[in-house]
């Protein structure tokens, strides 16, 4: 499975510039961080949370944690806790267990991000699978997802 075919549309209709990085088969955002060698701060991970009714990303950076009770405080989802990875399944069908990237409102699905990544120019996320990454303008990810910017990292 390559870089999914709706996220691939999505970027292109909105006039998005970015780049596939194909890299050896990753499973964290740090090794992904390394394997495509950027820094560890530009690589990102969508996390899903439910208060188990709702679902939304928390999306940080490759060396920070999503703090739970900050995210919670910040997206009203009490009880936020980590989803499980069944429902990872069925929410992001196109999508490789612990792969999918943070355009959550490609799936239905809310998106925090961690105000840490406005430092940056650009992000780098897995693109739908464990082996490709893409990357492109931190502007163009929030003109096109429009994401809640909050503190949410430990």
């Amino acid at each position: 499975m390559s870089i999914a075919t709706q996220l691939q549309e999505f970027m292109v209709s909105n006039g998005v510039e970015y780049e596939v990085i194909a890299h050896p088969v990753t499973y964290t955002a740090q090794e992904t961080a390394a394997s495509v060698h950027r820094p560890g701060r530009e690589v990102v991970k969508p996390v899903l949370v439910t208060d188990g009714e709702n679902y939304a990303l928390a999306v940080v950076d490759a060396p920070h944690q999503v703090d739970f009770h900050k995210f919670a405080r910040a997206s009203g989802m009490e009880g936020a806790v980590l989803a499980d990875e069944a429902v990872m399944r069925e929410l992001f069908p196109d999508c490789e267990p612990g792969a999918m990237p943070p355009f959550g409102n490609l799936y239905g699905v809310k998106v925090y991000c961690d105000s840490h990544l406005e430092q940056d120019d650009s992000i780098t996320f897995n693109a739908c699978n464990h082996y490709e990454a893409v990357r492109m303008k931190w502007e163009d990810f929030k003109r096109i997802v429009k994401p809640v910017i909050v503190d949410i990292c430990e």
